[in-house]
């Protein structure tokens, strides 16, 4: 089986997540497709670096364990089945279970870092960045991190200030040099959907 490994980057709250997931959804009727989100390889709380305030920041590429998700990819890609790792949010640490991960046809990879990080960069056949203003970014963030995640609107403003904000600027934004597309206005972009189906309906013939 031949494997064509699609990467997905943007910001926070861009959107990338909802294009993963609608691709994902759409290519499934037609072939065998994977979907990897690279958050669920981020290390446990201890192993997290701090930012300059002493807290943990999640939104630096050393942040995640990207040796194990680049051995996976080249599995995949060798036609060897994956246990891919699930992290818990909650205890901040990889859950006890993984997910079997079969090889496929079209693997989506997808996360901030997925254009940040060389090794992992390198892996992908087609990459796409999908780019949404800060502003609106943010209150996307803000609205999921309390609605959801049941955290204080000071919290999510801080981490926002201390380390999402500046790791975007260090890492994710100058990361979008590298993609071959780049979707504005986030997740449902419907022409760039329908364009990017177009080419995923011509791999899978």
């Amino acid at each position: 089986m031949k494997s064509t490994i699609i990467g997905i980057a943007g910001g926070t709250a861009s959107g990338k997540t909802t294009i993963a997931k609608r691709l994902y959804d759409e290519a499934s009727k037609n072939g065998s497709v994977a979907l990897i989100k690279i958050d669920d390889y981020y290390y446990n709380k201890d192993k997290i670096p701090l930012n300059e305030s002493g807290k943990r920041n999640y939104d630096h590429p050393d942040s995640y364990d990207s040796t194990l998700l680049f051995n996976h990819l080249n599995d995949l890609k060798n036609n060897i089945a994956i246990d891919k790792p699930i992290y818990d949010f909650v205890s901040q640490a990889r859950a006890n279970k993984t997910e079997k991960i079969l090889p496929a046809n079209i693997i989506i990879v997808e996360g901030i870092m997925a254009f940040a990080i060389p090794k992992l960069r390198k892996m992908y056949d087609i990459k796409i960045f999908v780019d949404t203003p800060d502003d609106i970014r943010f209150i996307r963030r803000l609205t999921r991190d309390i609605e959801i995640r049941g955290r204080s609107l000071e919290s999510v403003i801080n981490q926002y200030l201390e380390s999402v904000r500046p790791m975007h600027h260090a890492f994710v934004e100058p990361s979008k040099k590298y993609a071959d597309i780049i979707i504005p206005e986030g997740g449902y972009n419907d022409v760039a959907f329908d364009i990017l189906m177009s080419k995923i309906e011509k791999l899978q013939r």
